[in-house]
């Protein structure tokens, strides 16, 4: 095998997906926010574990401290295979839209990027980043130091529409009330969505999903998860550092960040061969979530890789017997690895 990551990664991670969204789906409605977070992240390091590669997570579920799987610096895959596996970064959300789940809301997903070591962005102490995220046609046109009203124009030019045709997908946040205000006074349609904003972000890309733009501070590890999908849809995100606070802010720049610096999608995943992966848990916008019958489960995907420009929409039927067997080997081949140290 190569050094670099090849196009059998990409199906591997759908496989990683796919697990996490199966162990959260259960949880919808539960309100339960950790314990349906735990499921997931404890199905998607397993899966990971049986990929072959050496990978490191540059963006996970935080500090080794604070998070016991998957967290930053994280090394995972099955790295002793025994052959020149692939060195790879990662960027892992167990699930984008942790509180729609627990409520039973649209737009949960479960997501995995990866990219060649050292090619993804690591945000730091810092939580949130400001963000613009278009499709392929409005790439290049986008200037987050520019005011809402002259992105917005640019956009629907680049489109062929006027901009009262425009949706615009928004956090709903106090933060973002001038925003929003902004937004209204352009005559551009406006969706406020309570949580995940790498969802959006990719319906940006796709025909037919009623998104056009996203714009406002989201999660900072979402910004790097959204630009690696973006890179293998040929859209285009940009994003700024946002402190909360001064504390944040002086706490970044004494380890070298530059908060005013705006990040291009190619500076987020500095590498031109990338995958992405995404399995629905609540149904959506961009994919259906998780759904049972009494044969078992069925689930919608999408894979992507950039430097093919390939995407596919995987639907996939999962049997319950099968399901059981394969958790519960995985789960055997994790406590020998373990083991072994």
């Amino acid at each position: 095998m190569s050094n670099a990551p090849d196009r059998n990664i990409g199906l591997e991670l759908v496989r990683v997906t796919e697990s996490a969204a199966l162990a959260a789906a259960p949880w919808m409605g539960r309100n339960k926010k950790n314990e349906a977070d735990k499921a997931a992240v404890d199905a998607m390091r397993l899966m990971l574990n049986t990929v072959e590669m050496d990978g490191v997570i540059v963006i996970g579920e935080g500090e080794k401290d604070k998070a016991p799987m998957l967290f930053n610096g994280e090394r995972i895959g099955n790295y002793n295979a025994g052959w020149d596996v692939p060195k790879c970064d990662l960027a892992v959300d167990p699930i984008d839209g942790t509180r729609p789940l627990a409520l039973g809301l649209p737009n949960s997903i479960a997501v995995v990027a990866l990219a060649e070591r050292g090619s993804m962005f690591f945000p730091g102490p810092i939580v949130y980043m400001d963000k613009l995220a278009v499709g392929p046609e409005a790439a290049g046109v986008i200037d987050l130091n520019a005011p809402v009203a002259d992105n917005l124009n640019a956009i629907a030019k680049a489109k062929g529409k006027s901009v009262t045709e425009l949706v615009v997908v928004v956090l709903d946040r106090p933060r973002h009330e001038q925003l929003i205000s902004e937004i209204r006074a352009t005559g551009a349609r406006l969706k406020l969505i309570t949580d995940g904003d790498v969802a959006p972000s990719i319906a940006a890309c796709l025909p037919n999903t009623g998104v056009d733009v996203l714009m406002g501070a989201g999660g900072a590890p979402e910004a790097v998860v959204s630009a690696s999908a973006l890179k293998c849809m040929r859209g285009e995100i940009h994003a700024r550092l946002y402190p909360r606070d001064e504390k944040e802010k002086l706490l970044a720049e004494e380890m070298g960040y530059d908060t005013n610096r705006v990040y291009t999608s190619a500076e987020l995943v500095k590498s031109d061969n990338v995958f992405f992966a995404a399995t629905g848990i609540t149904d959506g916008e961009l994919m259906r979530g998780v759904h049972y019958s009494s044969q078992g489960a069925t689930t919608e995907s999408l894979a992507m890789r950039s430097s093919s420009g390939t995407m596919r929409r995987i639907i996939a039927t999962h049997r319950t017997e099968k399901l059981q067997q394969i958790l519960s080997d995985q789960k055997e081949r994790m406590a020998e690895r373990e083991k072994r140290g």
